[in-house]
């Protein structure tokens, strides 16, 4: 069970994938789902609303709006399993051998000083064979509210940080520790998985991998990223009655 400090805020809507708000109480009617200018204005509702959205129709948004590629390497792959969705706070760790234990300090102020429905994006230079983070920091990260954490490099702990149900996504798992021969740096652009990361831009993740999204173009992108699931989960209904996918994608122009 989550540590009910960091539960994550709900709010009363579901995001339904028929392009519809439904309402929770009272059976009240269906609404329109918020358009791109109401996400804009409400950073809340934004993070909530990609928390309801799938990782490939995002990357696939991305791509079909602003012919962009912001889906990181299958490296990077759920370790602690579970959907993130957050704003980015980001480490640069650089080799830096014999380095005192204050070299790493930047990383525990990043943590302890960014507010809930963040995401902690780490890269590791050469950190395959690293533990960006562990226990420790999972811990700290799970009190405060963040989504989840996404490592160019390795993760220790694991088992405690599946029994704390805190998402990570990394490229393995090792015993490792960066403290001694990295130095830190926070709030800095960082290149995790190919894809370029600045501080606050949004980052979702679940079980097909990780998407970064510029925050200056996140709620169009959200927008787009509805109407493909809202297409796609329509069609599979189809293709089960009509028993051809060919049929589906004239009809829906998805694949």
């Amino acid at each position: 069970m989550r540590n009910p400090v960091a539960s994550r805020t709900r709010t009363s809507i579901a995001f339904g994938f028929g392009g519809l708000l439904l309402c929770l109480v009272g059976g009240v009617a269906a609404q329109p789902l918020p358009d791109a200018k109401a996400y804009s204005a409400n950073s809340a509702l934004l993070i909530e609303a990609y928390r309801h959205v799938e990782v490939a129709s995002v990357s696939d948004a991305l791509e079909q709006l602003y012919n962009k590629r912001s889906f990181m390497s299958h490296r990077i792959h759920a370790i602690s399993d579970g959907k993130i969705a957050g704003f980015a706070v980001t480490v640069q760790m650089d080799k830096a051998e014999g380095s005192p234990p204050s070299a790493v300090t930047p990383m525990q102020a990043a943590i302890d000083t960014a507010p809930a429905n963040s995401v902690y994006v780490m890269a590791v230079a050469d950190g395959d064979d690293i533990a960006g983070i562990g226990g420790l920091m999972g811990t700290a990260m799970n009190a405060r509210g963040f989504s989840g954490a996404v490592i160019d490099g390795g993760v220790r702990d694991v088992g405690y940080l599946k029994k704390i149900a805190f998402p990570v996504y990394a490229t393995g798992i090792v015993p490792s520790t960066s403290v001694g021969h990295y130095r830190a740096s926070g709030n800095v652009p960082v290149t995790i998985g190919g894809v370029r990361v600045n501080p606050g831009d949004i980052v979702v993740a679940d079980a097909d991998g990780v998407v970064s999204v510029p925050k200056d173009i996140a709620p169009e992108v959200l927008v787009k990223a509805q109407v493909l699931d809202q297409t796609e989960h329509s069609m599979y209904g189809y293709i089960e009655k009509l028993r051809s996918l060919e049929e589906a994608v004239k009809r829906f122009g998805r694949l």
